[in-house]
């Protein structure tokens, strides 16, 4: 963890718009067990901007790299 980010945690509002997804999908991905990782304090959901980055890198396409477009 990047501790220039390591209290950088955000409610499920703040999350969804560095995602560019509605809340109800977060919520959703929660239910599916899919998504980022989160943390629940009580009924409080907080994401980590380093976990968000995280998922998004994992969740980034490059097409130079893909095999079968040669």
């Amino acid at each position: 963890m990047n501790m220039n980010n390591a209290f950088q945690a955000m409610d499920e509002k703040q999350a969804s718009k560095i995602l560019g997804v509605s809340v109800q999908t977060l919520r959703n991905w929660r239910h599916l067990r899919k998504g980022p990782s989160y943390m629940k304090m009580g009924r409080a959901v907080r994401y980590n901007l380093d976990d968000l980055q995280d998922y998004m890198e994992k969740k980034r396409i490059d097409p130079e790299k893909r095999g079968w477009l040669r």
